[in-house]
C-alpha cells in the first residue's frame, strides 16, 4: 500500500513538472509578439523573445540564386544594431508564417516566415532624406520551450527580391 501511494505522489508530481508543449497557435502568437515590439522600436521586448546565446544571420540571393553570407551577429550585437536603425528610420514590418513545424516532443518548433519592411530615414529640418524603399526577406528560426519560456534561438534572414 504505502508502494502505491508513493509511486502516486511521483506521478502527480511528474505531471504538474510537466511543461505544456508548442501549439502551431502558441507559436504563431510569439511571432506576432516580436514583430510588435520591433515594430514599436521596443529593443528591450524585442531581445526578451531571444535565448542568450542567439545567433543572428544575414544573407541574400545573388543573380544566380546562390546564397551569399552578408555577416553573422551576437544578440548584444543583434541589439546594438537593432538600436541604431530605430534611430535614424521610420519603418512598418510585416511579417507572415509561412510554415510552423513542430517538434515530435512539442518542446521546439522551426518557423519558416516572409517580412516586408518598408523604411523611410527620419527626416532632419528642412533636409531631403533619402526616398522610402521597401525590402523583402524570407526569415528562419527555431524556438526552444524551457522552464515555462518561448525563446528563439536566432534569426536567419535571407534577403529577396520583393514580389510585384
Amino acid at each position: 500500500m504505502r508502494g502505491l501511494v508513493a509511486l502516486a505522489l511521483l506521478l502527480a508530481g511528474a505531471a504538474q513538472a510537466a511543461e505544456p508543449g508548442l501549439t502551431e497557435a502558441s507559436v504563431r502568437a510569439f511571432v506576432a509578439r516580436q514583430e510588435a515590439a520591433w515594430n514599436a522600436k521596443d529593443a528591450r521586448a524585442w531581445s526578451a523573445t531571444f535565448a542568450p546565446d542567439a545567433v543572428f544571420i544575414d544573407r541574400a540571393r545573388d543573380n544566380q540564386n546562390r546564397l551569399v553570407d552578408n555577416g553573422r551577429s551576437t544578440l548584444p550585437q543583434a541589439v546594438a544594431q537593432a538600436r541604431r536603425f530605430f534611430a535614424k528610420s521610420s519603418f512598418a514590418e510585416t511579417a507572415v508564417v509561412d510554415r510552423v513545424v513542430l517538434a515530435p516532443d512539442g518542446r521546439s518548433a522551426q518557423v519558416f516566415a516572409h517580412e516586408t519592411i518598408r523604411i523611410e530615414a527620419l527626416r532632419k529640418a528642412a533636409a531631403a532624406g533619402p526616398p522610402a524603399r521597401t525590402l523583402c526577406t524570407e526569415s528562419e528560426q527555431t524556438l526552444v520551450l524551457a522552464k515555462g519560456r518561448l525563446r528563439s534561438r536566432g534569426q536567419t534572414d535571407t534577403a529577396v527580391r520583393c514580389p510585384h
